[in-house]
């Protein structure tokens, strides 16, 4: 028995490496969300794995199908022998002892074929499933390509508005610390003011120090996932601004993803895959037909040869192998009904999918409402509490904390932006629809 396995699944995080090809070029490289996703489509190192797991599926198909074919072989053979009698324990009065030299010449062809195994045709057909399985799976490999570069996209953009947000944060905060310290010299406010607003002033660039950082870090993440030389200098061309999903039908959008999904596909390919094999073990009880024949010249030389041949028909049927059958089909069917509970259970998982997503979608919808009401009044806030100082009527400790504010309610913003666009790109990708769609949910040139 020869149970073919499914194809390997690419780990999840083999997605955020690739294949770098591309030389460095001179300047800063503009990089649009679309320009990402192609170069993910072509490097990035997940999807190249599932194109070697497709060539492997294929190979395990040619090597099954060889089975029901039958083999042919030629053979060219020189021979010259001398041989001794006695050495072989043969000794006869009269008869000399060392026979030869002599030499013979016979070129010949051979076939053998299994007439009838449905066994092998059962395996065969079980390695061509898992065939069509593996090259679903590099639709599907595409899809989380998508996902796993647009949310590294994603993520650099919310990463720089932060940054953005830090320097404001900062010349903010410089302008608080030079009136507090104009105030204190001036002998108009205490040195506390001053001290307070140099904390708040480090403070802010403590924030932005680790911001840029941040950001660095992940262009590095995007680049090793769309297989961009790490050497080059870029920066984004396209911004996610947001832009509402509204009105999204969940059960509709459930039945797409059960429609549109290659993963589901491709392990409905491994149980057709399983089920053959299942079908393989049970065929190792059938008797099975075979034949064999050559044909060929032998003769001292070339030119004193006679034609020979050898036909061979053989029927053949398993007596006494029973534990040996049992088990096989024991295994066979235990890998079917496991095959088959993960696909039961995919099933599940994308309509889970599909809600998990709708609900990020609308509550991060609402998040960025409240957030963006946030950051206006904690800017109106600011704008209050540095009046009131400059008048002279309240020390800095509310413009401090007005600026503390005012840095949470703007980072509040930016998450609430990054989980909007992701939650929409996730959607995609839970409907299957994510390398064909995804401009339609984030955007992109």
């Amino acid at each position: 028995m020869s149970v073919q396995a499914a194809p390997a699944q690419v780990n999840s995080s083999t997605y955020q490496g690739s294949l770098v090809k591309q030389a460095p070029v001179p300047g800063v490289l503009p990089l649009t969300l679309d320009q990402a996703i192609r170069m993910g489509l072509q490097y990035n190192l997940g999807l190249v794995l599932s194109g070697t797991n497709a060539t492997s599926a294929r190979a395990q198909q040619l090597q099954q199908l060889q089975a029901l074919l039958p083999t042919v072989t030629g053979t060219a053979k020189e021979s010259e022998q001398q041989v001794n009698l006695r050495a072989e324990g043969l000794s006869i009065p009269g008869f000399p002892t060392i026979i030869g030299p002599y030499a013979y010449t016979d070129i010949r062809g051979s076939v053998q074929w299994s007439l009838l195994n449905l066994s092998s045709l059962d395996n065969y057909l079980a390695s061509k499933h898992n065939f069509q399985g593996s090259k679903l799976s590099i639709e599907d490999a595409k899809d989380m390509v998508v996902l796993t570069v647009g949310n590294a996209y994603l993520l650099c953009i919310a990463d720089a508005s932060r940054v953005q947000s830090a320097q404001a944060q900062v010349s903010t905060s410089k302008v608080s610390l030079d009136q507090a310290v104009a105030n204190h010299q001036a002998g108009t406010s205490p040195l506390l003011d001053e001290l307070r607003a140099r904390v708040d002033y480090q403070t802010q660039q403590q924030t932005l120090i680790s911001a840029q950082n941040q950001y660095e870090k992940d262009k590095i993440a995007l680049a090793r996932a769309i297989g961009l030389p790490l050497e080059q200098s870029y920066e984004l061309a396209d911004q996610a601004p947001f832009k509402a999903l509204d009105n999204v039908d969940v059960n509709a959008a459930v039945q797409q993803g059960l429609a549109h999904r290659r993963d589901l596909q491709a392990f409905e390919q491994q149980v057709e895959g399983a089920r053959a094999s299942r079908s393989a073990a049970t065929a190792e009880r059938y008797p099975t037909i075979a034949f064999s024949g050559d044909y060929g010249d032998i003769g001292p030389t070339l030119g004193h040869s006679h034609g020979t041949f050898d036909a061979v028909g053989t029927a053949s049927v398993p007596l006494f192998e029973e534990a040996k059958l049992r088990g096989d089909a024991r295994d066979a069917q235990a890998q079917l009904e496991q095959k088959q509970a993960q696909l039961s259970d995919l099933r599940g998982q994308i309509s889970a999918d599909v809600r998990n997503s709708i609900l990020d979608i609308e509550a991060a919808a609402k998040q960025v409402s409240v957030a963006t009401s946030n950051a206006a009044l904690a800017a109106e806030a600011l704008s209050e509490a540095q009046q009131r100082y400059v008048a002279g009527v309240a020390d800095n400790l509310a413009v401090s904390q007005a600026q503390q504010s005012m840095a949470q309610a703007d980072d509040q913003l930016v998450a609430s932006l990054y989980q909007h666009n992701v939650a929409k790109l996730s959607l995609a990708r839970a409907m299957g629809i994510a390398q064909t769609n995804y401009k339609d949910y984030v955007g992109g040139k």
